[in-house]
């Protein structure tokens, strides 16, 4: 959706061939994640809705960030990989750059936040990186690893701008699209939008009819809120225990191809992550962090518009803290 007539120009930093070129160079790394369907869930979604659940939480790292790890770094030059790369992450992005690091001997170093999760930090350390805390959130982790980027002679591996991240993310949904092509629409979580800027390219080539939802966490909305006013807004802080989408900007290489190419955009409040959550546990029996949840959450509300239809969403990640699963367990009523 955008009033801008130019918006559709430059819009989008990859093309199909992008991600088929990122799937032929991730294939030897990683295996296909299931996609299926549970009529619980559909049973619960209501509306005649048909649900597709793309499992990208069966990755060796829980977590779909694994894919555009080994996109980007199998696509440096030998040179880069000798020197090493550097992210700022809040888990699963480091994780998948560690594991593939270590997969490949590519040195990994990542900048969380202060408090970030220690289950998350332990992992990444686990997979050989080094781990440095900086700022307090995701955006201050990302500003200290650009920093120390030219500081140290590292190739910055941004979560979000960067072209073979973004062809990584896409590998999703071409490889949902060889599964099974019925799904007439998707929706996505948003933290920066790699998935849906995947997603929107594999599709505008291939099948252009589906149309893409994007979600955001209420109290993160940075992405929806520069979507809706047609430039990029920051706001001073993301308040969300979905921490896989807690982001305060929005992103040069994803936000003109957002408002391009998205049918629709809405927030979901952290209860309605945490009813999707537990509605997921009991339906799949799959462990999904919030992130995760955060697609059926959109669903959910959207549910007036996608009844009847066969929709597709991706279990993103199922990296949750075990104090933040007791809790949201303890309050399902």
């Amino acid at each position: 959706m955008s009033d801008d007539p130019t918006a559709g120009q430059a819009a989008w930093p990859i093309e199909l061939a992008d991600v088929s070129a990122a799937r032929d160079r991730i294939t030897p790394h990683l295996a296909v994640t299931p996609l299926r369907q549970y009529p619980e869930l559909d049973a619960a979604a209501g509306g005649g809705i048909e649900i597709l659940v793309k499992h990208e939480n069966h990755h060796p790292t829980n977590s779909f960030k694994v894919r555009n790890a080994f996109s980007a770094l199998t696509a440096l030059r030998e040179p880069e990989r000798r020197r090493g790369v550097i992210a700022g992450t809040r888990g699963n992005h480091g994780q998948g750059l560690a594991f593939a690091g270590r997969a490949l001997g590519i040195p990994v170093t990542v900048c969380v936040p202060h408090g970030n999760v220690a289950d998350k930090d332990r992992a990444m350390r686990g997979y050989g990186a080094e781990v440095i805390e900086g700022g307090q959130d995701y955006d201050d982790a990302a500003a200290e690893a650009d920093r120390l980027a030219r500081e140290r002679g590292l190739t910055l591996v941004h979560s979000t701008n960067n072209r073979e991240v973004l062809a990584g993310a896409g590998t999703i949904t071409l490889e949902a699209l060889e599964q099974d092509s019925s799904f007439e629409a998707v929706v996505m979580a948003i933290g920066g939008g790699s998935q849906a800027v995947g997603a929107l390219t594999v599709l505008r080539a291939l099948q252009p009819d589906v149309a893409v939802y994007g979600v955001q966490a209420e109290g993160a909305p940075a992405v929806y809120e520069s979507w809706r006013a047609g430039q990029a807004v920051t706001l001073p802080d993301a308040r969300t225990f979905a921490d896989g989408i807690a982001t305060r900007s929005a992103y040069h290489m994803t936000l003109p191809a957002l408002r391009a190419g998205l049918a629709d955009f809405v927030t979901v409040t952290d209860d309605e992550i945490g009813t999707a959550l537990r509605l997921l546990l009991s339906t799949t029996h799959n462990l999904v962090e919030g992130a995760g949840a955060a697609g059926l959450a959109g669903l959910l509300k959207l549910g007036g518009v996608l009844a009847g239809r066969r929709v597709l969403i991706v279990l993103s990640g199922g990296n949750i803290a075990q104090p933040m699963l007791r809790k949201l367990l303890n309050e399902q009523h």
